[in-house]
Parts: structure tokens; C-alpha cells; sequence
């Protein structure tokens, strides 16, 4: 409503200016033409043809669009827009003066002399308006920011306009980096191109620029950092753009200048999705995803909504999160097909329940302890959530016959050196075997940390570094993989799709990171500098910690997929018979509450453990 007022004063203001400019310049046409002295008899012609001619003129204003367009960006189309409805009414008026008048005691040079002075006028008004805005803002932007635009490309020259037009962003575009020689010396609206983007030093320095602002949204991670090192080195601060395709298509505005993120400087590329797989087992299903309000799972269910399935069963045992989720998703997803379901996969009647009434197509088993010291400490809890409850759930997919079962699964079961790892690839382990038990497919997706998710390390450095430090690393040379929350749902929805039945995936994660690399860059990212402001400490490798971790043991075999970014891996086959046997000594281990014969039997079901004793 606000914006319709403040569009229709525009409109009445630019109608009053048209319509004064109107009357002036038929006016001083007769002034002219009687040498400022108008006889009694054309007076009287005048003032009886002023309100035709004033109607004519509005009329074929109104008709060129002359009312629709913005004058601060009047351009060459505009002006020819004007010709065309000044030149047209005057024909008309002509007419009117020659049907009415027969041109007697109409003095025809009024007619030229009109024309002319209203061009002058009605253009003359657009574009002066124009000039003010390019010179006002020019003088208010010279107190704003001063800022170097590194990449002058396409997102860079977007990204100039955006800030020239819009001087609330509060920055002053100085000047352009890039690395292309070739456009060094050269001005982009006026803004000229300094150097490369090594040059930084010595521009910020020449120039007094206060802040970066990254335009290039292709740049790789290594990239990325350099520049971010670059910018830190000189005192300065830090930003990027929004990807050309966001802006491109209308989801964000270049102008949404935002803070670095770890993301970009890990450098994850985007990934390409199958839709079509994605939505054939998907789409107008029922879907269950276990472990509903976690990192994983709660992203997992925003996807799969998207996707249209029949229903969405989002079953989480912890009523906080349940009510808060319900929350979120009326919002996002108000009117689509979902439910929130209260419950724990350790109680196998409310899941057998569950599975009866709503009969699922789809299940996706997120619920898991996932904290290694925590389930070093509590090994009972362990293994029963992480084995016993992915046996129920499993169990009742299979009673279900739910079509696919997709287990979430974690690099820290290969080899595993924990507590947790351990109780993860025994869940591979089941699922593998359950899967020759009925017609579910069951299919295993292993990746490495999620950035950003809960508990995760880079929550923690931000905590550490807000209290002023010190970051606290375990291991200097201590590497885990990395990858964001959407693309580890992607992936995992991604490989239920290619999956037939018994197979463990690994997503590709890319090159391990160090955690002091990535201790590094988070200071740095948050504006400050390593040892100076905020230490790093070592405090050595926790209980069941690894220094490297890794996706794929030396019993397996790593083979290639349909999918760039998923990996096959063939493990050697096993014997279920056995294994469920030894399953319900672990059961009956952590009914008794022996802890010591739990850790013992949970060691004799992993394969590799069982070859290395004896």
C-alpha cells in the first residue's frame, strides 16, 4: 500500500510538471512569435485552445509511455519517446486548430515554436533529473566506504551498477583487481581496473581502501583463501557476492554483499543431481526419515519435500525438536503433505505401529549417537541406539515391506578406532545382511564431518573465538573431511536412487582438510589475526580419536558409479546367519549392563577386527 502511494505521487508530480511545461511553452510560443506582445485577438485564440492542446499533449504522452518510465535512468529511448508524442500532438493539434479555426487568426509559426520549446522542456526536465541523481549520489558515495572490487568480470560490473545506483548499500567503489592483464587500465562505468589482484598491498595502500569485496563466484577454494590472506595482510576487511546463477535467476540481488564463509574457503564445487532418479522413488511416496530433527535428518526432510512425495514422516524422539521442527515446516511447507511423528527407534511397538499405519515406501535411518568422546564414555548407550536401534528399524521396514531403507552412515566406520565407529559399520553390516531377508533394498551412505552441523568443530572455534580464544586442536596434523549439510542430503538421496539393493556408498569429500588449516581460516574470517589476537592450542588426541580418517579400509574396494560424486564400495561378503546370532549376545550384553562383554563381542562382528586377532 505504502509503495502504491509513494508510486502514484511520483506519477501526479510528473503529470503537473508535463502539464506546466504544457502551458509555458504554448504561451512563450506566442510571446515569441508577437515579440512579447500579443494582440486582444490572439489572446482570446490562445486561452480557447490551451485546454484542447493540454488534453492532446497528455493524451499522447500517456499513449508513448512517457508516464511508465523512471527518470534517473532516462535514456536515448526516452528522448525518442518524447519526439514521437510531441511531434504526434502537434500534428493533432494542427487538425483540430485547422478543423475548427480554418487557420484563420492562428499565427503557423506557433506551431514549430511549440514543438521545439516542449522537447526542451519535457526531455530537458527527465534528464536533468537524471544528471542530479548521477551527481548526488556521487557526492554522498564519496563518504561512504571506499572499497576495491576484486574480479572485473560480469558478477564484478554487476556488482559496480548495483552500487553506483544504490548509494544505501553505503559503499564507494574505487576501483577493479583481476588477474586478466588485458584489462588493466581499463575503466568499467568510469571505475578503472588498478592491477592483479597481488597487487592488493599496494593499491589499498595507495588508494585508503577499507574493504574487499570478492566478485568472482567461480573462484576456487585455494583461491578464495589467497585473497583472504591478501586482504588480511593489508588491514583490511573481507567480503563476497551472492553466484551469478542466484543472481541471475532472481533468488538473490548482487547487492547482498555477505560475509566469507568456511564454505568458500573449502572450495566445494556444486553438484550435479539426477532429478529425474531423485523424483522417480520420491516423488508421490511415503517417506520415513528417522532422526528428523538432526543436521542430517532435518535437512534431509526440507529436500525430500521438495520432491512431492505422498507424505512425510518426520519421526524424532525429542519433543523439543519435534515442536520445533512443526514450526519451521508449517511455515516452509504450509498445506504440504507432512507429519510430525513422536518416537525412539528403541521402542520397536511404536515403530511397528508407526510402519502399519502410515505403510512407508521410503526409509531414510538418520537417528544416531555421533559424538566419539561421549560414546567413548558410554559404550552401552552406544550400541544400544546405534546397532540395536538400527536392527528394529530395519526389521520393521522389512515387516513393512518398505521398498528402500537408506542407512546414513559415517567415514569413522571404516577401520573403526572407536566406540562409535564401530557401532556404525556393524549398522552397515545389518543392513547388508537384512537385505536378502525380504524384497527392502537396503542401501549404506558413508561420508565424513558436515560442516556447520550440531556439536560440530566449527560451531566450536566460532564460541572459542567470540570469548576472545584460545582455539583448541587435538593434533597439529590432525585431517578430517568435510562436506555442507544440503550436499550430504543431496548425495544420500542421490545414492538411495542408484542404489539396488546391498550396497555401501562413500560420497566423495574431496581432499581432507586440516583442522589447524581450517583453526586458521575461521580467525581470519572472523576478522582476526592468528597468534596476535587469537591463539591455537594443542591438547592432544582424545579417546578413540584418529589423527587421519578414511573412507575405505584395505578389505574393500573402491569402483566407480552412474554418479561423479558417489563411490561404490565392495566389501567382502559375510555371513548373517552368524552375525545375527552374535547381534543378540550384544542385545542380551547390554540388557545385563556389562559394559566390558559388550566392547568384547562389538569387537568380534567387525570382520577386520576378527582377522587381526587372530
Amino acid at each position: 500500500m505504502k509503495n502504491r502511494f509513494i508510486q502514484n505521487g511520483k506519477q501526479i508530480i510528473v503529470l503537473t510538471s508535463d502539464t506546466v511545461s504544457t502551458v509555458f511553452a504554448y504561451w512563450f510560443a506566442y510571446i515569441l512569435r508577437f515579440n512579447f506582445s500579443i494582440p486582444e485577438l490572439n489572446l482570446k485564440v490562445f486561452f480557447s485552445t490551451l485546454p484542447v492542446l493540454l488534453l492532446i499533449k497528455i493524451l499522447c504522452f500517456y499513449f508513448f509511455g512517457l508516464y511508465r518510465g523512471v527518470w534517473r535512468y532516462a535514456s536515448m529511448n526516452d528522448l525518442l519517446r518524447i519526439l514521437k508524442a510531441t511531434l504526434l500532438s502537434s500534428v493533432l493539434f494542427f487538425f483540430y486548430v485547422g478543423l475548427v479555426y480554418h487557420l484563420i487568426d492562428f499565427p503557423r509559426s506557433v506551431f514549430i515554436i511549440d514543438w521545439f520549446i516542449i522537447v526542451c522542456l519535457v526531455g530537458g526536465s527527465r534528464f536533468l533529473y537524471r544528471l542530479f541523481r548521477e551527481f548526488y549520489p556521487a557526492k554522498v558515495m564519496r563518504e561512504n566506504k571506499r572499497v576495491i572490487i576484486v574480479g572485473a568480470g560480469r558478477a564484478g560490473e554487476m556488482l559496480l551498477r548495483e552500487m553506483k545506483q544504490n548509494i544505501r548499500i553505503g559503499y564507494n567503489p574505487v576501483g577493479f583487481l583481476d588477474d586478466d592483464l588485458a584489462k588493466k587500465g581499463m575503466r568499467i562505468h568510469g571505475v578503472p581496473v588498478f592491477g592483479k589482484i597481488d597487487d592488493m598491498l599496494k593499491i589499498v595502500d595507495r588508494k585508503d581502501i577499507e574493504e574487499a569485496v570478492i566478485a568472482i563466484p567461480s573462484l576456487t577454494g585455494k583461491d578464495m583463501k589467497k585473497i583472504i590472506q591478501l586482504c588480511s595482510d593489508a588491514g583490511i576487511s573481507c567480503k563476497t557476492v551472492p553466484a551469478v546463477g542466484d543472481i541471475l535467476n532472481g533468488t538473490v540481488s548482487v547487492s547482498q554483499i555477505r560475509e566469507i564463509r568456511i564454505e568458500d574457503v573449502l572450495g566445494r564445487e556444486h553438484i550435479q543431481l539426477s532429478m529425474e532418479q531423485i523424483r522417480e522413488y520420491l516423488t508421490g511416496k511415503r517417506v520415513l526419515v528417522t532422526g528428523a530433527a538432526g543436521s542430517i535428518g532435518s535437512e534431509l526432510c526440507r529436500q525430500i519435500m521438495k520432491m512431492g512425495p505422498e507424505k512425510l514422516l518426520l519421526y524424532e524422539r525429542v519433543e523439543n525438536e519435534v515442536y520445533r521442527m512443526d514450526m519451521e515446516f508449517s511455515q516452509v511447507f504450509a498445506g504440504k503433505p507432512y507429519e510430525m511423528v513422536l518416537g525412539d527407534i528403541l521402542d520397536v511397538e511404536r515403530l511397528e505401529w508407526v510402519m502399519a499405519k502410515y505403510k512407508p515406501q521410503v526409509v531414510f535411518h538418520a537417528a544416531a549417537y555421533k559424538h566419539v568422546p561421549i560414546m567413548e564414555a558410554h559404550p552401552l548407550l552406544a550400541v544400544k541406539n546405534n546397532v540395536q536401534g538400527t536392527y528394529n528399524v530395519a526389521s520393521a521396514s522389512v515387516a513393512s515391506n518398505v521398498d528402500k531403507f537408506v542407512l546414513i552412515s559415517t567415514d569413522k566406520a571404516v577401520s573403526p578406532a572407536n566406540v562409535m565407529g564401530a557401532t556404525k559399520r556393524i549398522a552397515e553390516l545389518i543392513c547388508q545382511g537384512m537385505n536378502s531377508e525380504g524384497r527392502t533394498k537396503f542401501i549404506a551412505v558413508r561420508f565424513g564431518n558436515v560442516l556447520n552441523s550440531a556439536g560440530s568443530v566449527i560451531p566450536l572455534f566460532r564460541n572459542q573465538i567470540m570469548k576472545g580464544g584460545p582455539v583448541t586442536v587435538t593434533h597439529p596434523e590432525m585431517t578430517r573431511y568435510f562436506m555442507s549439510i544440503p550436499e550430504a542430503a543431496q548425495l544420500v538421496m542421490q545414492a538411495g536412487a542408484i542404489g539396488t539393493g546391498g550396497e555401501i556408498f562413500v560420497l566423495d569429500m574431496g581432499e581432507p582438510v586440516k583442522i589447524t588449516d581450517l583453526a586458521q581460516d575461521i580467525i581470519r574470517l572472523m576478522g582476526f589475526k592468528v597468534g596476535d589476537d587469537i591463539d591455537i592450542t594443542y591438547t592432544g588426541l582424545r579417546p578413540g580419536e584418529k589423527l587421519h580418517e578414511e573412507l575405505v579400509s584395505q578389505e574393500e574396494q573402491w569402483l566407480k558409479t552412474v554418479h561423479e560424486k558417489i563411490n561404490l564400495v565392495k566389501s567382502p561378503p559375510i555371513d548373517w546367519s552368524d552375525l545375527k546370532v552374535r547381534l543378540q549376545k550384544v542385545v542380551i550384553s547390554i540388557d545385563d549392563n556389562e559394559a566390558a562383554k559388550v566392547l568384547e563381542v562389538l569387537t568380534s562382528l567387525i570382520p577386520s577386527n576378527k582377522a587381526d586377532q587372530s
